[in-house]
C-alpha cells in the first residue's frame, strides 16, 4: 500500500529477516568479528545471544551470503523444544540424511559418514541451531557428542548458537554444560541499537527498497523512533512499517516526531489526534491507491458489524450534506448583510445551518478515526498473517 503511494521497490521494513536489508550497526559489526573468527578456527561452540529482534537470525543470513559454498556445508535448526534424540534427528535431516528407519545410534553413524565424505570433498560442515534458548539440556549434550566428530586431528563438525538472553545464562551458569562451555571458543551478546544509529539504519533500509527522497523524516521523527523502540530493529520495523502507512494514507511528503507519536498511541489502541501541517502534505496529484474492499480484507473482517456500521454512517452523512437545499450554501464572496434590522427568521436559519454543519463536522471526524481504525486492523491482520507465515515454515523444517 505505502510502497505504491511513495514508489519503494520492495518492502523496507518487512519483519521477516533478510539479508538484503542486513545493516551493519557497530555491535552487529563486532559480532561479525566473532563469527569470522570462529570461522577461521573450524571447531568448537560459537554463542551469539540477543534479544528477541536484535537481528540474530538476519545477521547469520547476511553471513550465510558470503562463505565459499564450495569449502563450506552449512545447514540450519530452528528449534521447538527438542530432546537429545530428536536433536539428533534434526542435524541428519537439516543435511540431507535420510533418517527413515533409524535409531539413535544409525542415525548418528550416518551423520558421521555424512561427514567423513564432506572432508574428503574438501569442505567443513557448519551447524546453525536457532533459537537455541528453547534446547533441553540433554539437546545440548547430543550437539556437544556431535563437535566430537573429527578426522585425524581435525574437527569435522563445527556449531553457532544463536538464542535469547536467558540462553546465554543457561550456558554459563548449568553444571551439567561444563564441558560445552569448555569447547565454546566466541561468545556476543547482541545490544540494540544506539540513538545515532537509528537515523543510518532507516535510511539504509529505505535505500534497498528503491528510496527517491519520498518521504523526509524530521530530528524529532528519528528521536521519537529510538524512544518508542529502545534501538531494537524489529521494533523500529514494526514502527516505520505503521509509520510509513499512517504518511501514505494522510498523503505527507514529510514524516515528523508528531505523527510517529500519534502511530505509537493508535498502536497502543489510545485515542490520538493529528493534523499534519501544511509543510508536510508537498505536491501530490494521485490519491493513494487502495485495493478494492473485498480483496484487501478478510471476509471475516468485511462483514464484521462494526465495519458495516461505519460504511452505514458514512453513507448517511453524504446523504445529508447531499439534501442541503442550495440556498442554505453562501457563497464565499457574498457581502455579508449589514442591515440590522435582519429578520428574526433569517437569523434563527442561519443559526440551525451553523449547528448543522458542526454536527456534519462532528460526524466526519468520527468517521475519519473509524477508517483509521480498519486500516490498523488491517495492518495487524497483515502482520499476522506474516508471522503465522514465518511460523509454519519454521514447524515445516522442525518436522
Amino acid at each position: 500500500m505505502y510502497d505504491q503511494f511513495y514508489g519503494f521497490s520492495g518492502r523496507p521494513f518487512q519483519l521477516t529477516p533478510d539479508p538484503h536489508y542486513y545493516f551493519e550497526s557497530l555491535t552487529h559489526r563486532k559480532a561479525l568479528s566473532y563469527l569470522g573468527y570462529g570461522l577461521a578456527q573450524g571447531e568448537g561452540f560459537i554463542v551469539i545471544t540477543g534479544e528477541v529482534g536484535a537481528g540474530k537470525s538476519t545477521l547469520v543470513s547476511h553471513l550465510m551470503q558470503t562463505i565459499d559454498k564450495a569449502r563450506l556445508t552449512a545447514a540450519t535448526i530452528v528449534t521447538s523444544q527438542l530432546d537429545g534424540n530428536d536433536m539428533v534427528h534434526m542435524a541428519a535431516e537439516s543435511y540431507g540424511i535420510d533418517t527413515r528407519g533409524l535409531d539413535k545410534a544409525s542415525t548418528l553413524k550416518a551423520i558421521e559418514n555424512f561427514l567423513h565424505a564432506e572432508a574428503r570433498a574438501g569442505r567443513r560442515c557448519l551447524l546453525i541451531v536457532d533459537e537455541a534458548q528453547n534446547l533441553a539440556v540433554g539437546a545440548l549434550e547430543e550437539l556437544r557428542m556431535l563437535s566430537n566428530f573429527q578426522l585425524g586431528s581435525s574437527a569435522l563438525l563445527q556449531i553457532f548458537l544463536l538464542g535469547q538472553p536467558e540462553f546465554r545464562d543457561l550456558v554459563q551458569q548449568a553444571p551439567e554444560l561444563e564441558q560445552l562451555r569448555q569447547r565454546v571458543i566466541a561468545t556476543h551478546h547482541l545490544d540494540a541499537m544506539d540513538a545515532e544509529e537509528v537515523e543510518p539504519y532507516v535510511l539504509h533500509r529505505l535505500q534497498r527498497a528503491g528510496w527517491t527522497g519520498r518521504p523526509q523524516l524530521t530530528e524529532d521523527a528519528y528521536t521519537a523512533i529510538f524512544d518508542e523502540t529502545g534501538g531494537v530493529p524489529r521494533k523500529i520495523n514494526a514502527l516505520m512499517n505503521r509509520t510509513l502507512l499512517m504518511g501514505a494514507v494522510e498523503q505527507l511528503e514529510r514524516l515528523d516526531g508528531a505523527l510517529v507519536q500519534a502511530v505509537v498511541a493508535d498502536m497502543a489502541g489510545k485515542p490520538f489526534a493529528y493534523e499534519a501541517p501544511l509543510s508536510a502534505h508537498g505536491e501530490v496529484s494521485a490519491p493513494l491507491p487502495v485495493a478494492p474492499v473485498d480483496a484487501a480484507l478478510p471476509a471475516e473482517a468485511v462483514e464484521a458489524p462494526e465495519v458495516q456500521a461505519t460504511v452505514a454512517e458514512a453513507q448517511s452523512v453524504v446523504d445529508d450534506v447531499l439534501d442541503l437545499p442550495s440556498a442554505s450554501v453562501i457563497p464565499l464572496a457574498a457581502p455579508i448583510p449589514s442591515d440590522p434590522l435582519q429578520s428574526a427568521s433569517e437569523a434563527a436559519a442561519m443559526n440551525a445551518l451553523h449547528a448543522r454543519v458542526e454536527r456534519l463536522e462532528a460526524q466526519l471526524a468520527r468517521q475519519d478515526a473509524d477508517i483509521r481504525r480498519v486500516l490498523a486492523l488491517v495492518t495487524e491482520w497483515v502482520e499476522r498473517d506474516n508471522q503465522s507465515l514465518a511460523a509454519e515454515i519454521r514447524n515445516i523444517r522442525a518436522a
